[in-house]
């Protein structure tokens, strides 16, 4: 067992893939916080913001998870900065058609936010990755079938780099686990800020 224990505020199962690959094994409460309220806020002011919240709110009910008070809670949002365009997730299929048409062949930054609050301390970190995604061009029939997937309605910018939307980029400029929506660098010096070593979180029996 590691020496600490790590919540992670999320139900993303792509989040939880990084950080067991990692050797970490958090104990997963999604926060249930809203996505939104954030209008008017710069995109890295918004997605820091909103991982603050979900990191917070879990905090507040730690005594509900399994990995107890003592736990450290690490809340993300990431969001795709397209030109002007903001975009969290598709919130239809046609906006899922029409996002993946109008970014075909562009470059953009997915944002990611990180928050790491100590339950046993009440100490706190947060920060905000960058990494530009440069999109392929799917012809529109490729783009049909992937929004009738079903993925693409469940992720930040409405398509992924590690599912079915990965043969549609092209190339990355930054870290991989950004786009992902966690990422492990930023992840461990914000541990750092706190006190917390990432090593003690790792699990031995992995």
């Amino acid at each position: 067992m590691a020496s600490r224990s790590l919540i992670l505020a999320s139900a993303s199962p792509a989040r939880l893939a990084i950080l067991r690959a990692a050797g970490l094994s958090p104990a997963v409460v999604p926060s249930d916080v809203p996505e939104d309220g954030v209008d008017g806020l710069a995109p890295a002011d918004a997605v820091r913001t909103l991982a603050e919240r979900k990191a917070a709110a879990v905090a507040e009910r730690g005594a509900e998870a399994e990995a107890g008070a003592s736990a450290v809670v690490v809340g993300c949002d990431s969001m795709l900065v397209l030109g002007d365009d903001v975009r969290g997730k598709p919130r239809s299929a046609d906006e899922a058609r029409t996002w993946w048409r109008a970014m075909r062949g562009t470059t953009g930054t997915l944002l990611t936010g990180h928050a790491v609050r100590d339950m046993a301390t009440g100490r706190r970190s947060c920060g905000v990755s960058r990494t530009a995604v440069r999109f392929g061009a799917p012809s529109d029939a490729e783009i049909d079938a992937y929004v009738a997937s079903g993925e693409p309605l469940r992720v930040a910018g409405g398509f992924t780099i590690d599912g079915r939307g990965a043969p549609f980029v092209d190339h990355i400029d930054g870290d991989h686990g950004t786009v992902v929506g966690l990422s492990l660098p930023l992840l461990r010096r914000l541990l750092a800020d706190v006190g917390v070593a990432i090593t003690d979180l790792w699990d031995e029996d992995g």
